[in-house]
């Protein structure tokens, strides 16, 4: 079971949030559905410079609040906060909204190497900047557990290196509980479009066991910022009471610093 679901939507409710939360009727769900897809991957389109990890959308009567997680706040916003009341008034105008309706917040994530979609993301930009796979592989492995995760898995699918037969390879280090509901597992996809064909990158990070469920509450919620500023300092998009053990890094060299509690 574990082995075959997405690690993230067997966790909804337990100790992932949805990335959409509004409530609607019949008519209006497949629309809103859709709505929320093509805003993301519009948002991904434009900020894609911007290491953006995930979008929260949240629809509250006739307003939208949407919530951009970014390890580069600053280009999202760009100067004096023009190129985010520019996407503001795209956004708007794709949702169909009045600008005074539609709220865009960011907020940061302070430790990128503990994001699976980001770490995924770099991996495939590597790949695509001809790197050879298997040092972007383990380079990302290593700058994961050294951050404070307690296990990394790394795959990767495709012509690699340009053979004629698709493989998959893969490295692990630490350990991976896709088994355990509690268990704190973030998880990212991304492909990179080589002249050979896409590769995919997948990638899972083990944070720890979450045990207090009261809290997950407060992990979960992210600093709100008013449009076209920065929200203040949020903590990874992960939800909080981890309980960290202390054999999270690599006996090859010392953690820089202690693991983060969320």
């Amino acid at each position: 079971m574990g082995q075959k679901v997405n690690p993230l939507g067997m966790r909804l409710g337990i100790t992932r949030d949805w990335t959409s939360r509004w409530y609607a009727g019949k008519k209006q769900f497949p629309t809103h559905v859709h709505t929320d897809f093509r805003v993301r991957e519009f948002l991904k389109e434009k900020l894609k410079e911007a290491s953006v990890s995930r979008i929260m959308i949240e629809r509250a009567a006739k307003k939208v609040n949407i919530t951009i997680q970014t390890a580069r706040p600053g280009i999202v916003i760009g100067k004096k906060g023009e190129d985010i009341e520019k996407l503001r008034q795209e956004t708007a105008a794709l949702l169909g909204m009045s600008v005074n309706d539609v709220r865009l917040n960011i907020a940061e994530i302070r430790k990128p190497e503990l994001d699976a979609q980001l770490v995924a993301d770099s991996i495939a930009q590597q790949i695509e900047k001809r790197v050879m796979f298997r040092r972007a592989m383990k380079r990302a492995v290593m700058s994961t557990m050294r951050s404070g995760a307690l296990g990394v898995k790394v795959r990767v699918s495709g012509r690699l290196n340009g053979s004629e037969i698709a493989r998959t390879e893969w490295y692990r280090e630490g350990r991976i509980p896709l088994h355990t509901f509690r268990a704190d597992i973030d998880y990212g996809l991304s492909e990179s479009r080589t002249t050979y064909g896409v590769i995919g990158v997948k990638v899972w990070i083990f944070k720890g066991e979450v045990f207090d469920k009261s809290d997950l509450e407060k992990g979960a919620a992210e600093g709100e910022a008013a449009p076209g500023a920065a929200a203040a300092p949020a903590a990874p998009a992960t939800p909080a009471a981890i309980a960290t053990p202390a054999t999270a890094a690599p006996p090859a060299s010392p953690p820089a610093d202690a693991p983060a509690q969320a």
